[in-house]
Parts: structure tokens; C-alpha cells; sequence
């Protein structure tokens, strides 16, 4: 697979990038790179081998599933126009 100039510029707009035009070339090259990296790895045969998250094997750590109201809720309401028992009051939207 190859990319154009004009895709390279689509790109660039499309990650929001200033890419002067004697640049385009040059990033031109950069992306093919990649995308012919990509290529070499699609020939590897991966048959058999199981998805791994880590090259050493480890569990994630956790912590206890715990339901509380995180005593803090008159901080969080305390910049609330107006608060009623911990809860936010808004005006009614639907009648």
C-alpha cells in the first residue's frame, strides 16, 4: 500500500498539523515506512500464539469493590447554585 500527497495532506488535516508543502515529501516517505512495516508484520504467522497484554505475565492490580459515597459530597455540591441533602438542584426542563 502507498499514500499520495494527497492523502498525506488529508491526514495532516485530519490531525489538526501544520505540514508546510516542503514537508509533504518527506512525511510521505515516513508513512510508507510505517504502513510497510505493517505489511512485514501481516507475513508473520501468528497461528497458535495467544494474545498477550505484557511480555511478562501478570495480573492486574485491584482494588476492593467497595460501593460508598466517596465522603466528600458536601465539597463536590459546594460550588452548586443550589443543593438540597448532597444533590444538585436544577430548574425542570420537561413538563
Amino acid at each position: 500500500m502507498s499514500v499520495d500527497l494527497a492523502t498525506v495532506k488529508r491526514v495532516a488535516h485530519l490531525a489538526r498539523i501544520a505540514v508546510p508543502e516542503s514537508e509533504l515529501p518527506k512525511l510521505q516517505g515516513e508513512l510508507n515506512a510505517i504502513l510497510g512495516f505493517v505489511e512485514q508484520l501481516d507475513e508473520v504467522d501468528v497461528t497458535g500464539i495467544e494474545p498477550m497484554t505484557s511480555v511478562t505475565p501478570m495480573a492486574m492490580a485491584q482494588r476492593a469493590d467497595v460501593v460508598n459515597d466517596g465522603e466528600i459530597a458536601d465539597r463536590i455540591v459546594a460550588n452548586a447554585p443550589v443543593s438540597e441533602d448532597d444533590y444538585f438542584m436544577v430548574p425542570k426542563v420537561v413538563e
